[in-house]
């Protein structure tokens, strides 16, 4: 199959027919003032809010923000799960020890963390990171840990048939089988770290796209609130894909589990 054919394959036809058809309801319900609610503007309306914002310049600014923050902490979050993760997988009696650490720590929200964030870092991206690194290591650390400890036992003994040392085992054997469950890992805790960063931004660091929706919602703009909103969610269509791509490009006899994540 050609690219063009694939690209074509993957469009959700009767996805994007039923976003349309919602969307023409919801413009007439409003323009037929079936639906009277006094800050809730029809489609047409957010659009030219969505224009006001891309014409002001400042919802790049906006949403470089934002995506700094989500790729630092995301990042953060990734390379902390993923060695935690295989030391924790590799070592059942590590594992035992520090299993209950993690069940404690992994309920708490992130939202919690805000005034020790604010008391340490002020109002900076560093209280972002605070709020977005803890719940987005638990996904990729609990899917490092058992994808780690469900691989079979006879890959060290192929390694040791091979003289690999244990660090070598773990590089070239270990973690290539716990892929991935690593991939998807990583995929939830990318959804999860933009959750975080809008959240700590509407209520944490005046910036951003999170910051962005309260402003205008306080300056009763409701098609420009409504306009941030549809590019919080645009945004993280586009990471999700971006991501997929790249896990595609890299790890091709990976990506199929992720897609199905």
């Amino acid at each position: 199959m050609s690219s063009r054919s694939a690209a074509a394959a993957s469009v959700n036809g009767p996805g994007l027919l039923t976003i349309a058809v919602c969307l023409a309801a919801w413009e007439l319900l409003i323009r037929g003032a079936a639906v009277q609610y006094a800050y809730l503007p029809a489609p047409s309306a957010i659009f030219g809010g969505l224009v006001e914002l891309v014409s002001s310049g400042q919802l790049w600014a906006d949403t470089a923000h934002t995506l700094l923050a989500v790729i630092l902490g995301w990042g953060i979050a990734g390379v902390i799960g993923i060695a935690l993760g295989v030391v924790m997988g590799i070592s059942p009696a590590f594992r035992r020890y520090s299993l209950a650490t993690v069940e404690v720590l992994r309920p708490m929200p992130g939202i919690a963390f805000v005034p020790v964030a604010l008391l340490l870092f002020g109002f900076s991206l560093e209280t972002e990171l605070v709020v977005i690194v803890l719940p987005a290591l638990w996904p990729v650390l609990i899917n490092t840990i058992g994808g780690v400890a469900n691989v079979h036992p006879r890959l060290f003994e192929v390694g040791a048939t091979f003289r690999l040392t244990r660090a070598a085992i773990v590089r070239r054997l270990l973690i290539p089988a716990a892929l991935p469950s690593i991939l998807v890992g990583l995929r939830l805790s990318l959804t999860l770290a933009l959750v975080l960063a809008i959240v700590a931004e509407m209520v944490g660091n005046p910036t951003g796209l999170g910051y962005a929706v309260v402003r205008d919602q306080q300056a009763l703009r409701p098609a420009v609130m409504f306009a941030d909103v549809i590019v919080i969610g645009v945004l993280g269509i586009l990471l999700n894909q971006v991501l997929m791509q790249l896990t595609g490009l890299l790890f091709p006899a990976a990506s199929g589990r992720l897609r199905d994540a």
